[in-house]
């Protein structure tokens, strides 16, 4: 990708991610809560603050060998977009979403993981670049390494991974029984505030974009509490493992999916 200008000056600070190119991995980890990047940061080698600026916060380090940044998207698709834009034009290549979501399909449990293999757009912010009908499909490549990875981590758990279509939605508060039920109905298999936007930027750039999401409930209960605490960390160990597995998969031209050139 060539150097990305901002009122002609080569390679800024981007205005919100406060990051510059050369600051960014190629592999990026996107949680929506800037405190979780702390969390995720403890897992890298040599972890470095790039920046805090609003709800983005990012972390660069690595992870057995691979340059890994992390940086939070605050909630909802309006910033999830912006800090995905900003990333790519510093070089980063592969952005999984880090998240959690309610579930809804029959079968998955609290602590499974959701793999997400496409996201329904119930929202407005992918509508200023891309058709309402164009598909927010998350890359197979990345799809396939991070359920190889979490089958891995989870074994023996008790816990599982499932794939199928996300909801991303806009209204948290505006999630009537009526459209909770109309969701279930076509199967959608848990809800979430970012992945369409991660996932169209992507798209567009021809990188790599994908979803992970621990499962949980509405539920504020100590032992809902606790579980949500081990499935984060085993959510993090997941999505580092995938990136790893896919980088080692590209090193050795073994992808699916072939389109995107990097």
């Amino acid at each position: 990708m060539s150097t990305v200008k901002y009122g002609g000056e080569e390679n800024p600070r981007r205005m919100h991610i406060n990051a510059r190119e050369g600051e960014i991995g190629e592999y990026v980890i996107l949680p929506g809560d800037p405190f979780r990047c702390d969390i995720i940061a403890v897992h890298l080698d040599s972890p470095v603050l790039v920046a805090h600026n609003r709800e983005m916060r990012t972390f660069t380090g690595s992870y057995k060998g691979l340059k890994v940044s992390v940086t939070s998207t605050g909630m909802g698709c309006p910033s999830a977009s912006i800090a995905a834009e900003e990333l790519i034009s510093c070089g980063a290549k592969v952005l999984i979403r880090l998240g959690s979501g309610f579930l809804l399909r029959e079968g998955i449990e609290e602590g499974d993981m959701a793999v997400t293999l496409g996201s329904m757009k119930l929202e407005g912010t992918t509508e200023f670049f891309v058709p309402k009908a164009f598909p927010a499909i998350a890359d197979p490549d990345l799809v396939a390494s991070l359920v190889s990875a979490a089958d891995r981590v989870l074994e023996g758990s008790g816990q599982r991974v499932h794939t199928g279509i996300t909801a991303t939605v806009d209204g948290f508060y505006g999630e009537t029984p009526e459209f909770i039920d109309s969701l279930k109905k076509i199967g959608i298999m848990n809800i979430e505030m970012e992945s369409a936007a991660i996932i169209t930027a992507c798209q567009r750039h021809r990188v790599r974009g994908a979803c992970l999401c621990s499962c949980g409930v509405d539920s504020m209960s100590e032992s809902s509490r606790e579980k949500h605490r081990i499935s984060v960390e085993r959510e993090i160990e997941i999505v580092l493992e995938a990136m790893v597995d896919f980088d080692r998969r590209r090193a050795a031209d073994q992808l699916i999916h072939r389109t995107p050139q990097f």
